[in-house]
């Protein structure tokens, strides 16, 4: 009888939300948004630390991040003085699910490994 082992490399779905969070993150944001400096935008630092005080819970962070960067307006800004110093920032072509992931990513603080 011959008994063959199978070996299954397995990757969690919460790393590999991670991962690809960081990806999308990283293709399409990282350019502007450095993780501790600013540069040519606000740094990560900032905008979380901002947005984490108007909105502390996920849900609400995830949703008014996704829907200003969908459709960024200085009137429904929460980083006037930013806009001031480096412009407001241009509309993205992006798709409302990608940046709801990024936004997510951004709020659960796992950027720090991955950028600048």
């Amino acid at each position: 009888m011959i008994k063959f082992i199978y070996l299954f490399i397995s990757i969690s779905p919460i790393a590999w939300n991670v991962e690809a969070a960081s990806l999308l993150f990283n293709g399409n944001c990282a350019t502007c948004h450095f993780t501790h400096k600013a540069v040519s935008a606000p740094s990560v630092d900032e905008i979380r630390a901002r947005y984490l005080q108007a909105f502390p819970t996920k849900t609400e962070f995830v949703a008014y991040m996704t829907n200003w960067v969908t459709n960024p307006k200085k009137e429904t800004s929460l980083m006037h003085d930013k806009i001031e110093k480096y412009g407001l920032m241009p509309q993205m072509a992006f798709e409302k699910d990608v940046v709801k992931e990024i936004a997510e990513y951004i709020y659960n603080g796992d950027v720090e490994a991955t950028t600048r």
